[in-house]
C-alpha cells in the first residue's frame, strides 16, 4: 500500500505520521522506518522506530529517491512500514512525481509486503482536489486544527 499524506503547511502532516509510525510499532507486526531530513523528531518516535536522515545520501532527485527507498528494503527483511516525512525540502515533487511513485512504490509494496507513508508538503502544499484523479485514492488529507 502506497499512501500521500498531505496538507497545506502547518496542517500536521508531520505530526499524523509519527503518530501513525508509532503506532504501528506498538502493533508490532514488524520493522518501522521514518525517513526524515533531520533527527528532529527522534524524541517523538517510539525508540523502537528506525529513523533516517535522508540528508546523509546525497537524494536529488525522484529517481535517487525512489533508489533510496529499495535500499532500505534491501537492508531489512521484518521491514513492515515506511514513513517518509520532508522529503520535499530535499527535492521537488510534481503531481507526475505522485503517480510514479504510486506504480514503482506499489510494485515494492506487492513484492515485499511493506507499505509506504510519504507527506507532501512546502512547495508541494496539495490538497485532495489539486491531486490527479488517477491518485486520489492512495491520498489521506489533513486538515489544520
Amino acid at each position: 500500500m502506497v499512501k500521500f499524506i498531505c496538507g497545506e503547511k502547518g496542517s500536521g502532516k508531520t505530526k499524523k505520521l509519527i503518530e501513525m509510525s508509532n503506532a504501528d510499532i506498538k502493533a508490532g507486526n514488524g520493522n518501522i522506518v521514518f525517513v526524515a531530513i533531520d533527527h528532529n523528531h527522534i524524541f517523538s518516535l517510539d525508540y523502537l522506530v528506525r529513523l533516517i536522515n535522508a540528508m546523509e545520501f546525497n537524494i536529488e532527485d525522484i529517481e535517487s529517491f525512489y533508489g533510496f527507498l529499495c535500499g532500505i528494503l534491501s537492508m531489512d527483511y521484518d521491514l513492515d512500514k515506511v514513513y517518509v516525512d520532508g522529503i520535499y525540502k530535499l527535492i521537488k515533487i510534481e503531481k507526475k512525481d505522485i503517480d510514479y511513485l504510486i506504480e514503482k512504490l506499489n510494485l515494492l509494496s506487492e513484492k515485499f509486503g511493506v507499505d509506504f507513508y510519504i507527506g507532501l508538503g512546502v512547495g508541494s502544499d496539495y490538497k485532495l482536489k489539486q491531486i490527479p484523479y488517477k491518485s486520489s485514492e492512495y491520498i489521506i488529507e489533513v486538515a489544520g486544527d
